[in-house]
This record gives structure tokens, C-alpha cells and sequence, in this order.
């Protein structure tokens, strides 16, 4: 894969960054998958999102690959049941020669046929979350493991704080945001629609929509959508039976249909595989200056 970082004085449409990550144009992902990428605040349920939306394609009868993009290697465990060994950790054993490797050494087959890769990353501080996905889609494509895949979701690490963790969006069709109704996670939303606008400059990436994630309401997200331009795409409330999936390392539609909530959660994920299929739009929000973030939220 060709990796170059450019100045920003060279490229300022592409974003502000002091360098931009810019993937081969080779390695973008084939025309007629739907690619998703799935960001939002640390630690609001990303992972728990994106496995149980694969799931949720999966159920529609959908080819489904989930790419982890975190160190943690955390994305895929409810659908494989196990931690699979991440992309880095497999090249790593063959002095990154690639060639020797086949498909089983890092694809796993998940929950219902989902296909998972974690892609794993560099320690902390010592290397660009954006080369290890290119590195990983370049990996994927060589074996064209992308050609009979309907869906893509990339589950992306954290708050967008860099180009390199920004490098998904190069891929994808849609971003979903996760965000919880309170200050932090819509302040970190507004970050993410600002790495949006600037990766649409120049790729094909466009706004889907935000899931609100472990909230009973949705007030102060809704002022946020009615202000920029974003829209709820799903509503997850607080059910104790999305924690103790995660607990019991399987995924929602793997909980008894009896337990309480279970049933509308699962008719939930259904519905937004459905709609990201068939009915979204692409969204040009636009993002609000920290100020105006917040002096909109909270309370009269």
C-alpha cells in the first residue's frame, strides 16, 4: 500500500491536520458494497452498535464483514465468542509477508456467518491507527475477500482526534454516529461531523445518521439534530439485557426473546439495517463551534 502524508498547506480541502493519511486509491473498497462506518465518544457502545447491526444484516440475509479498528481488539467478541488474533499480531509472525498468509489466519467466522477481522494498531504512541485499516483492507482485497460482501462496518476507536483514525471514512459510504443524551457524547458527536466534512471533499463518505445509545430520552440529541441538520436513525434505551449480552460474549440475538426488552431491541437493529438498505439519505449537516454547543444544550 501507498501511504503519503501530505502538509496541510498542499491539501487544506481535505481537513486542518498538521499531516493527512491518504490511502491508495487502489485499495478503496468495490462499488456495491454499503460501507459503514460506526464512531462516537469513547466508551459509548460503538462495538456493542456495530456487532449487533452486523447481526442485524446477517438476519437479512446479508454478507456481512465487521473490521475492528482499535488495539483493543474488543469489536468482535460477541459475534465470534472468543478474542481473535488482530491483523498486525498475524503479520507480525510472518515478518509482514503478507503472501504467506490465507483467509482462516485472519478472517473468523462470527454469529449467523458474519465474517470478522480485528485489525489491531500500533502501542500507544508509537504508530497511526490509519496505516494498520489501509493495511487491512489491502490485506482483505488481495485475498478478494470484498467481492461477495453486501455489507462493510468498520468500528472506529474512540473521538476522531487525528487523520489517521479518520482513515475509515476514505472507505465508507455512511458514517452512524453512537451518542448518548448528555454534553460529553454530543460534544464529541459534533468533532466526528466535523471530520466528516472534511473527508466529503474529496470521498464519497456522507452523514447517515446518529444512533442514540443508553438513554431513556433523546431531548438534548434532538436539539443538537434540529440545530445542524443531523437525524436519529434508532433509539436504544438502557436494557439490562445489552449489558449482560455483552457479559455472556454473544451478541442481542443470541438473548432469550423472553427476557425483558430483548424483543424490541432486537426489532430495533432489524429496523435500522432495514433503513440504512433502503431509506437513508445522505446528510449535509453542518457542525457548530464549541461556544454554541454549549450555550444550546441543558436546561431553561
Amino acid at each position: 500500500m501507498t501511504t503519503t502524508l501530505t502538509p496541510p498547506s498542499s491539501r487544506r480541502e481535505d481537513g486542518e491536520g498538521s499531516v493527512q493519511v491518504h490511502q491508495d486509491a487502489a485499495m478503496k473498497i468495490e462499488e456495491g458494497a454499503l460501507v459503514i462506518a460506526v464512531y462516537g465518544k469513547g466508551g459509548i457502545g460503538k462495538s456493542t452498535t456495530s456487532s449487533n447491526l452486523s447481526a442485524a444484516f446477517s438476519k437479512l440475509g446479508k454478507r456481512v464483514l465487521q473490521i475492528g479498528c482499535d488495539p483493543k481488539h474488543d469489536s468482535t467478541f460477541t459475534l465470534t465468542h472468543k478474542m481473535v488474533p488482530t491483523v498486525i499480531d498475524i503479520l507480525e509472525e510472518v515478518d509482514f509477508h503478507s503472501e504467506e498468509l490465507q483467509p482462516d489466519d485472519f478472517v473468523f467466522e462470527g454469529f449467523n456467518g458474519v465474517m470478522c477481522v480485528e485489525s489491531g494498531g500500533p502501542p500507544a504512541g508509537t504508530g497511526c491507527g490509519g496505516y494498520v485499516t489501509g493495511q487491512t483492507v489491502k490485506l482483505l482485497k488481495e485475498h478478494h475477500l470484498l467481492e461477495d460482501t453486501d455489507v462493510v462496518i468498520f468500528d472506529v476507536l474512540g473521538d476522531v482526534v487525528c487523520g489517521g483514525f479518520a482513515a475509515p471514512l476514505q472507505h465508507a459510504n455512511y458514517c452512524l454516529i453512537v451518542t448518548a443524551n448528555d454534553f460529553d457524547s454530543i460534544f464529541a458527536m459534533n468533532r466526528i461531523v466535523q471530520a466528516i466534512q472534511a473527508k466529503a471533499k474529496n470521498y464519497k463518505v456522507r452523514l447517515g445518521g446518529v444512533v442514540a445509545n443508553r438513554s431513556a430520552e433523546t431531548d438534548q440529541i434532538d436539539k443538537f439534530n434540529e440545530r445542524t441538520g443531523l437525524r436519529t436513525m434508532a433509539h436504544f434505551r438502557d436494557v439490562d439485557a445489552i449489558r449482560r449480552s455483552r457479559l455472556k460474549k454473544c451478541t442481542i440475538f443470541e438473548m432469550d426473546k423472553d427476557d425483558e426488552g430483548v424483543q424490541a431491541v432486537q426489532n430495533e437493529y432489524l429496523r435500522l439495517a432495514q433503513n440504512m438498505l433502503d431509506n437513508v439519505e445522505p446528510l449535509e449537516a453542518e457542525s457548530l463551534k464549541d461556544r454554541e454547543i454549549f450555550d444550546l444544550l441543558g436546561f431553561d
